[in-house]
């Protein structure tokens, strides 16, 4: 852009204002232009038709008094049409804006809490667009975007979120750790619980079997050998079995002692199983006591 003599260029998203002694006279569209010396014309200045950026940053304070530093970045451009508004009635735009910038966000943080903060972030810039767009409106500019691109506290704010976030974090595992650990044990108490019944059953069922059969025995017997009795009949299956027993223990290789209470009949069986045990105790309370 630069003045030829009597001609002028203005670029390609700009416009140029053209004076006449120093009034506004019209506006130079992009391309080739003549300029009346003679009658005083003259390029006053060019105005830009981009979207332009300003970025601000803000120190304010929150509701719980910590103070943050928040940037906002504000998108606008001249209205077409309003040139004249743009250059004449502003010196620097950017400095408008940047004024009106700290004022809403001074005005809206401090009505919040610093964990809100990044959650209104949306809020503040609509609040910011909507209050430059009144105020600027009247200067020939229009706000396209505003957004607000950082939340910045201090650092060591920062790292107490941090650690409390952590802190938060940790208290859940543990609270889920107990919980695991609970249901483990609830869910093992309630196997075990399962496994003795179902072995209580298994008992119950055997004994009822034995029961059974030992009944099943005596009533065959009975019909087999006529004029024995129903105790006799038992004392008979009773010491048959504790027969069995001895031998059983005989065979076992690490049994070397096995007592066999002496007496006459099957009267006193119990007594008998009763005098054995005891004394096989004894001898094993000797052998401990010569080691």
């Amino acid at each position: 852009m630069g003045d030829f003599l009597c001609f002028t260029s203005v670029s390609q998203g700009t416009v140029g204002m053209i004076s006449s002694w120093g009034k506004f006279t019209r506006v130079a569209s992009p391309g080739c232009h003549f300029l009346n010396f003679l009658c005083g014309e003259r390029v006053s200045g060019f105005v830009s038709q981009r979207i332009q950026q300003l970025d601000v940053s803000c120190e304010t304070k929150t509701l719980d008094n910590v103070f943050v530093m928040v940037v906002v970045s504000v998108q606008y451009q001249v209205v077409p049409g309003s040139e004249e508004d743009a250059f004449y009635k502003l010196t620097d735009p950017g400095h408008q804006i940047t004024a009106y910038i700290f004022d809403v966000v001074r005005a809206a943080v401090p009505k919040i809490k610093l964990d809100d903060v990044f959650s209104y972030k949306e809020e503040i810039a609509n609040q910011v667009k909507s209050q430059l767009q009144k105020a600027m409106s009247s200067f020939g500019f229009q706000i396209v975007g505003a957004l607000v691109t950082d939340i910045n506290p201090d650092a060591k704010v920062k790292a107490a979120m941090n650690e409390i976030n952590a802190a938060q974090r940790l208290r859940e595992a543990t609270k889920d750790k107990a919980e695991a650990d609970k249901l483990l044990v609830v869910k093992a108490a309630e196997a075990e619980s399962e496994s003795k019944y179902l072995a209580g059953v298994g008992i119950a069922r055997q004994r009822q079997a034995i029961i059974n059969g030992l009944r099943d025995s005596v009533v065959t017997f009975s019909n087999d050998v006529p004029g024995t009795g129903t105790v006799e009949i038992m004392d008979m299956m009773m010491l048959t079995q504790y027969n069995d027993m001895l031998r059983d223990v005989g065979a076992h290789a690490k049994n070397n002692t096995v007592f066999v209470p002496g007496g006459s009949g099957t009267g006193d069986m119990m007594s008998m199983m009763r005098d054995g045990n005891m004394q096989a105790n004894l001898v094993q309370q000797s052998r401990m006591m010569h080691r």
